[in-house]
């Protein structure tokens, strides 16, 4: 059987320990007993672990006399874990039972444990959107994708917000025993098999400005007017009134992404849209949104996303 571990802790998000820890169960109801998962949870004191819901949780194991060989290793999120210190004890445990894992992750904001630990240093992951930018600032030796439903890198897999680590979940049931047995208990759960990528159907990026006449939202304002046309840094910045010099310090100091990032997550805030809500063509929906080619929309889509325009519809078209 394939050992998995879940650390418990007080603010722990029950859902981020409860929903991958049912797709590992669920998946015992379709293999034989000598090929299934052996789940168990570790604690970190004080018992009993009251989850962020109020919940009180056990454990099966203290770190203190845990085992230190699993062959999955999983860090769930907690609410306020992007705020929250280091926590020395999970620290020292996870740099002794990593190297014996034979894969590790997180579910959520679970990253930033890892990142506390050093464990996400050169490695691409990923974390709930709202807090993806908060993640790379504060452990800039990562490589976040805020975009993504669930990154792998190595042994190391990081999932988005929530109930993204039942994606997560059931891709590694897919690599222990095949696309049927995943979709199974993807079915008993009653969830999409495997999204990829694509984390929300809304964006995470096109906020309103604090100050509808301030440079950014001006420009904001115009891009999205203006979706399907083509943009630089001389343009953007006339339609402020500014040198592009200036321009350009500004708006990255104020949206926090550059001009070019902007106007990308724009364009692919406004084809996510489309493919939900419309029947429009691939090539139109490129167009309309200023790709250029459904060449170029299909190449933004996987290195961003990690899907294709037509996998992303697929995921996500809303029923009509």
């Amino acid at each position: 059987m394939k050992r998995v571990a879940i650390v418990l802790f007080p603010g722990v998000q029950a859902l981020d320990v409860a929903g991958p820890l049912d797709v590992f169960a669920e998946a015992n109801r379709f293999l034989p007993e000598s090929d299934g998962y052996d789940i168990m949870t570790l604690g970190a004191a004080p018992y009993p672990i009251i989850a962020s819901n109020g919940m009180p949780l056990g454990a099966q194991h203290s770190l203190t006399d845990a085992p230190k060989q699993f062959d999955i290793l999983l860090i769930p999120g907690g609410p306020s874990l992007p705020q929250a210190k280091e926590v020395p004890a999970i620290t020292r445990w996870l740099l002794e039972a990593v190297p014996n894992a034979g894969r590790y992750g997180s579910i959520c904001t679970g990253a930033f444990i890892l990142g506390h630990a050093g464990l996400l240093d050169g490695k691409q992951a990923t974390t709930h959107w709202s807090h993806a930018q908060q993640l790379a600032d504060l452990f800039p030796r990562a490589s976040v994708e805020p975009d993504r439903i669930y990154v792998r890198d190595g042994t190391l897999m990081t999932s988005a917000g929530v109930t993204a680590g039942i994606d997560m979940a059931l891709a590694l049931v897919a690599e222990d025993h095949g696309t049927a047995i995943s979709l199974a208990v993807a079915k008993r759960l009653l969830v999409v098999a495997q999204r990829q990528g694509g984390q929300s159907q809304f964006s995470p990026y096109l906020t309103a400005s604090a100050d509808d006449d301030s440079p950014v939202a001006k420009v904001q304002r115009y891009v999205m007017e203006h979706l399907g046309e083509a943009f630089s840094v001389e343009r953007l910045a006339d339609v402020v009134a500014m040198s592009p010099r200036t321009f350009a310090r500004v708006f990255a100091r104020d949206a926090k992404v550059t001009p070019a990032e902007f106007v990308q997550r724009a364009r692919i805030d406004a084809a996510r849209h489309l493919l939900e809500g419309s029947a429009m063509a691939i090539k139109a929906v490129a167009y309309h949104c200023g790709f250029g080619s459904a060449a170029r929309m299909r190449l933004i889509f996987s290195q961003r996303l990690g899907v294709t325009p037509t996998q992303y519809r697929d995921s996500f078209r809303k029923e009509t």
